[in-house]
């Protein structure tokens, strides 16, 4: 295999910004979206089908952006111009989604917007493998996560900031406004976010620019893109496999926390029994800052992750990360202080540093380069898939086993996202990591060279997970 340049830290800075805006998106959208669904008329047990946009746009888009991206070039590169498009039709859903006056209006920007932000993210993850040499990887999606826990920290906090600085009142349809004008200056950090790393970075062209356009022309057509993303599911490696069992009980608990904990903090924390009062909305302002402090904890923990790795495994790693995250949700159940409840979004911040990292890193050593896009498209199945089944099972779980007006619904769900993450810590140890047995002395000495390193710079970072 050729080896790459060697990237320095501004080169690995510029590459991943963009993720600061898209995680601020996706940050405002989890932290906020079951809340605004309740305010405009919707049922605890109704939430998880309002957020079947986000898992069946994933689901199409990811995988055929990663396909088409594997096979474009042109004057902005492979990956950025599905960075850019992406990012433009996000900025405008997020405007606009504050604005919704009724329950299929903000369904139907959340399909706009989640489908927006696919295009954006999906070749983001495949730009660390394509730019970066196997001995920096590792690093690439560190740096990822580091801008992830930046943009979400960001996103969680600002409604709280606004109504600290004097923001108040609501929308005709009861909207906060912190909330509104949070969603509204998330558009323009994301698109500015994006457009500067379309704009501070290069790609790497194909070696043979003619040999790839006509490799590009014999497969064009809606056919061979869906023959190509049909062989890549069959022909999936092993390792990704094995790894598809951990993203499945990884996302699982996840959307449990992302659908459920910020009503939980509202009911079992604060109290509050009326979606519509003042007191359940200081109660999601509270939930959004607490999801703030497990994205500040992923960035400020995510690059002291290489260093573990490297100590004992990636493997051990990531799964005793899981087990933080499942301590900090199986712990809320025993929390009724709002301060103590930080606390608890801590394990959850260490879980979600590896999540954003690990998976990816291991998985791209065990991938082609060639299809790098297509096969980090597929690998989103398995986040995806997990969510789907959360959005149609989780109202009728709700309703036959808590009943559909059962205060407590959301905290039970809540700690059973703690229990799945359990799960996924169990079956990581599982995985084959090819990274480990091929090249961890190549990543040894790379790492004594890494200008991008603990040792040089405590600074934080986290995704996703998500990230030739």
């Amino acid at each position: 295999m050729t080896r790459k340049p060697r990237l320095n830290p501004v080169q690995m800075f510029n590459m991943s910004f963009g993720f600061l805006g898209i995680q601020f998106g996706w940050g405002l959208q989890l932290a906020n979206m079951s809340a605004v669904y309740e305010k405009l008329g919707a049922r605890p047990d109704e939430v998880p089908l309002l957020w079947l946009a986000a898992p069946v746009t994933g689901l199409l888009v990811q995988p055929i952006i990663g396909a088409l991206s594997d096979r474009t070039w042109g004057p902005l590169g492979r990956r950025r111009p599905y960075f850019l498009t992406g990012a433009i039709l996000a900025s405008i859903a997020l405007f606009f989604m504050p604005t919704s006056t009724s329950l299929w209006m903000a369904a139907t920007l959340l399909w706009i917007l989640d489908a927006s932000i696919n295009i954006s993210m999906e070749p983001f993850r495949a730009f660390v493998a394509d730019k970066l040499d196997l001995s920096q990887r590792t690093a690439g999606f560190v740096m990822q996560s580091f801008f992830i826990g930046v943009g979400a920290s960001l996103a969680n906090a600002l409604p709280l900031i606004l109504s600290w600085m004097g923001v108040t009142g609501a929308t005709a349809s009861g909207i906060p406004l912190s909330v509104k004008y949070s969603f509204q200056i998330g558009a323009c950090v994301f698109l500015l976010a994006v457009l500067w790393t379309v704009f501070t970075t290069t790609e790497h062209p194909p070696e043979d620019l003619a040999a790839f356009e006509h490799e590009k022309r014999s497969r064009g057509g809606v056919g061979a893109l869906f023959g190509e993303i049909g062989s890549a599911v069959r022909e999936m490696p092993a390792t990704m496999k094995q790894l598809a069992v951990v993203q499945f009980f990884t996302w699982l608990g996840l959307f449990c926390m992302w659908m459920f904990f910020v009503p939980t903090v509202a009911r079992h924390v604060f109290g509050a029994t009326d979606p519509k009062s003042e007191l359940y909305t200081r109660g999601v302002e509270w939930g959004g800052l607490a999801f703030a402090f497990y994205s500040v904890t992923c960035f400020a923990v995510a690059f002291a992750l290489p260093v573990l790795a490297r100590a004992t495994s990636r493997k051990l790693t990531h799964a005793l990360a899981l087990l933080c995250g499942a301590a900090g949700l199986l712990s809320v159940w025993a929390i009724h202080d709002k301060y103590l409840l930080l606390l608890t979004m801590v394990g959850v911040g260490i879980a979600w540093a590896s999540i954003l990292s690990m998976p990816f890193a291991i998985l791209s050593t065990a991938i082609p380069s060639e299809r790098m896009g297509v096969y980090m498209g597929v690998f989103n199945f398995f986040i995806v898939i997990p969510e789907i089944l959360a959005s149609l099972a989780f109202g009728p779980l709700i309703r036959s086993v808590f009943g559909a007006d059962n205060p407590n619904a959301s905290l039970y769900m809540v700690m059973a996202g703690g229990v799945c993450m359990v799960i996924a810590a169990a079956a990581v140890l599982l995985v084959h990591d090819a990274g480990d047995a091929v090249d961890a002395a190549g990543l040894m000495d790379a790492d004594e060279h890494e200008a991008l390193g603990i040792q040089g710079s405590v600074q934080p970072v986290p995704s996703s997970g998500r990230m030739d």
